[in-house]
């Protein structure tokens, strides 16, 4: 399937095709979305008796291959709260298009989600950001090269010239700030810089990325984040900074440096967002 089969205006029928597969499995309305980013799966703990649903089970999409990624929608509750929660996400360095790794969280708002929640794992550009650093997103650069709204719109999902003054909600902001300093968790604010990948940054790169405003970096979020506003999703992410970037890290970059970090600083990750979760408005 191409690239423009799946585009704004193609995107009705093809989660038309997703929702009645997962309806097979579950009948369950979720209010919030989740998609934990690279070693951040055990997050997924937080959902309480899930149906569990591999994503090859799915029409068209394919099995993750990034590590640290399980590739399974889960849907079941969190405390009382109906939530689908993506194990892993889809990445266009994977050889998908900006439509098709979408596709994920446009589903969960077909299911019936209204919030989302991203979290991702990110390189640090401020030289400040150490390994374990969790960065409240204020704001992102999309530097991909790529938008999940190029073709012809549909304008009964969303708009053709999508506002992005606020991507992530000041209120939602506002409550995992809250939860932060409540669960006693240490909470860093900054922008978010989308790459395409799969290589890590040049060093020159990094400097120009600080330069641009940009405090973390990464090869996820954004096309997600624009997807969901698109649709009217309100929407908050979390970076889990696992390294400082090119130039400012005195040691290689490696995907097992990643996983290593999320697995360290991931349970504090996982009681900021429950207990921000806990807290939503249930008409959020």
């Amino acid at each position: 399937m191409t690239e423009h089969e799946t585009g704004p205006e193609g995107f009705a029928a093809r989660l038309a095709e997703l929702e009645a597969a997962v309806r097979a499995r579950s009948t369950l309305i979720p209010r919030l979305g989740m998609v934990l980013g690279s070693g951040l799966g055990d997050l997924a703990a937080l959902v309480r008796d899930p149906v569990v649903i591999p994503f090859p089970e799915l029409p068209g999409w394919p099995a993750a291959s990034a590590p640290g990624h399980a590739g399974r929608l889960l849907l079941g509750h969190i405390d009382d709260l109906p939530v689908a929660c993506l194990q892993g996400r889809l990445h266009m360095y994977e050889g998908l298009g900006a439509h098709q790794v979408v596709e994920p969280v446009l589903l969960m708002h077909r299911l019936g989600a209204r919030t989302l929640v991203l979290t991702n794992a990110a390189g640090g550009v401020d030289p400040s950001f150490e390994a374990g650093t969790l960065m409240l997103l204020t704001d992102h650069l999309n530097l991909t090269g790529r938008t999940p709204l190029l073709g012809p719109n549909d304008d009964a999902m969303g708009p053709r010239f999508l506002d992005l003054t606020a991507v992530y909600d000041p209120e939602l902001r506002s409550r995992v700030r809250a939860a932060a300093e409540a669960e006693g968790v240490p909470l860093a604010e900054g922008v978010y810089a989308g790459l395409l990948g799969p290589t890590y940054e040049t060093p020159a790169e990094v400097r120009m990325l600080g330069v641009l405003g940009a405090h973390a970096v990464g090869m996820s979020t954004v096309m997600e984040a624009i997807a969901a506003r698109w649709v009217g999703m309100r929407v908050v992410a979390v970076s889990l900074v696992t390294n400082k970037g090119a130039g400012i890290s005195a040691t290689p970059l490696t995907h097992d440096e990643v996983l290593e970090a999320a697995n360290v600083a991931g349970p504090r990750l996982a009681a900021v967002l429950a207990r921000s979760i806990r807290e939503l408005p249930r008409d959020a």
